[in-house]
């Protein structure tokens, strides 16, 4: 099933459900995700950026540096929370009993794999397929009719059971996917207590789901999972591709600015495209100036920010190797030493809904209390990878500067090595020569063989002397322009020391409003 039709079904499901329902999907922190609007599938711009990627360090590798997608990323572009509990706990290998009991759905022995056609009948999409003529709109409203007739309208058991089955077909078809027309249920063991789901961290799940699908076999041309998020991060990031229309901006999440760019050629000729301009320069600073206003998720989750950390879904257990897009980039790349993902035994994809059973917490114990620690903060900060962005221009100005400059110390030497009868290469120096020679030619038949020798040396000099003024007034000039480099580089640095005083008095007093909040809530108990 294709991704855009899986988004359309999940998104019917949830429009379809009484208001009450709806409520406890928004209090789960999966509402945001609802009102991104369908986008199209940019298969062109995912394969160009699988082409990029390095699963040994899970980030993009360019000429200039990494990139990673971040947990901000994740928080800004989808809504999604990253924060909470890790998203870890058992993995079965079979799930028979578990789904009869939570979902009343047969799933077969050993398999960890839902009947997809059972479970779309199970929530009231049983006619799932979209009529010849039938607009996106006309369909979406025609489905929503007919989930509506099955769902449950008043709280109680089969309330929790339609919920359970909805979380399993958004999670396992939507979010998670896995390649193919499956819906596993690893999750399941999670979404028994209905209360405890909002609890866990599913926007840093989604992103270790995300780095996983990127380091899949090179064959596949697609990642799994929730597309629009990548989609996103690349207009952001990388907006010289030009991919994304922006044609909503002001709303949140992020996702909702923005609409795939409709480009009519084909596959192969949008992939060549792609591929020679997608090593062009980024833009770090997308967030600059983006608030927190009516994103309560963000705020909460601001300590996870800027920080390298675990990744945690289930056997999924994946590092944010953050300092990699924090240092030099493109200038002083130094070696950079991995730790080793697996020192803890992990069946492999395969293997899934296989294996025998596994508590996730206990495997990965040293993961997980990394990430309750919140990771490890990261020692140069963004803000100095952004500047030196910034400059990055003004640094290959300098040094295309010096390579003119090498050059006109060649052709001087070339002249003076050569006199005035070997032509210099830079047309300067050709014109010069030929004014020479004409010089030359009216006084043979006027003077003597000394005069000629006093001519030609005279002429040379003049060239060579006409050149080391060049050379010295683009020496100058290159001097200048290295001066002023340097001081708007004075002019940033202390620019950067007020941005970060301003941050630090902003976030102390963010700390002695929710000191205050929590005083006046625990007085008023």
């Amino acid at each position: 099933m294709r991704a855009r039709v899986s988004w359309t079904l999940v998104l019917a499901v949830f429009l379809a459900f009484p208001r009450f329902q709806r409520d406890r999907i928004e209090e789960m922190g999966f509402g945001e995700i609802f009102r991104i609007e369908r986008m199209r599938v940019d298969s062109a711009l995912t394969q160009a950026l699988r082409s990029r990627w390095d699963a040994e360090a899970t980030a993009f590798v360019f000429p200039w540096g990494h990139m990673i997608p971040s947990l901000e990323d994740v928080s800004r572009i989808t809504g999604l929370r990253a924060y909470g509990k890790p998203v870890s706990g058992f993995t079965y290998p079979c799930y028979h009993d578990l789904a009869g009991r939570l979902l009343e759905l047969l799933v077969e022995h050993r398999s960890s794999l839902v009947p997809r056609v059972a479970l779309q009948a199970s929530l009231g999409l049983y006619e799932a397929g979209k009529s010849a003529g039938e607009s996106e709109d006309e369909y979406l409203e025609r489905i929503v009719r007919v989930s509506r007739r099955e769902l449950a309208s008043e709280p109680g058991a089969e309330v929790d059971m339609d919920l359970r089955r909805f979380l399993v077909l958004f999670l396992g078809r939507l979010m998670f996917a896995t390649r193919g027309d499956t819906v596993h249920c690893h999750f399941l063991p999670l979404l028994e207590d209905l209360s405890e789901v909002g609890g866990y961290a599913w926007g840093a799940a989604f992103l270790a789901h995300q780095f996983d699908s990127l380091g899949a076999s090179e064959r596949q041309t697609s990642t799994s999972g929730f597309f629009p998020f990548l989609q996103v991060w690349t207009y952001l990031h990388l907006p010289s591709l030009g991919r994304g229309d922006l044609t909503r901006p002001g709303l949140v999440p992020i996702a909702r600015h923005w609409d795939s760019h409709r480009d009519s050629r084909n596959l192969g000729d949008q992939l060549e495209r792609l591929q020679e301009a997608i090593d062009s320069y980024p833009y770090l600073d997308s967030y600059l100036g983006e608030g927190d206003e009516g994103q309560p998720w963000l705020v909460q989750a601001y300590p996870y920010f800027g920080r390298s950390v675990w990744l945690h879904a289930l056997n999924l257990v994946l590092p944010l190797h953050l300092y990699l897009s924090q240092r030099l980039l493109g200038l002083l790349q130094s070696v950079v030493e991995f730790p080793v993902r697996d020192r803890f035994r992990r069946p492999g994809r395969s293997f899934w809904g296989l294996h025998d059973t596994t508590d996730w917490r206990e495997w990965a114990k040293e993961q997980i209390d990394n990430w309750e620690r919140r990771g490890k903060a990261v020692d140069v900060a963004g803000e100095i990878a952004s500047l030196q962005a910034l400059l990055y221009s003004a640094v290959q100005d300098r040094e295309a500067t010096q390579r003119q400059t090498a050059k006109l110390w060649r052709e001087l030497e070339r002249v003076r090595s050569t006199g005035a009868g070997g032509a210099s290469s830079s047309r300067g120096v050709v014109l010069k020569a030929e004014e020479a020679q004409r010089h030359l030619e009216e006084r043979v038949s006027k003077n003597s063989t000394s005069q000629l020798k006093t001519s030609l040396t005279a002429d040379t000099d003049q060239i060579v002397l006409s050149q080391e003024m060049d050379l010295r007034l683009t020496t100058e000039h290159a001097m200048d322009l290295q001066g002023q480099r340097d001081q708007l580089q004075g002019q940033r640095d202390q620019l950067q020391g007020e941005i970060q005083t301003t941050r630090s008095e902003r976030d102390q007093l963010r700390i002695w409003a929710e000191a205050a909040e929590a005083q006046v809530a625990e007085a008023t108990k």
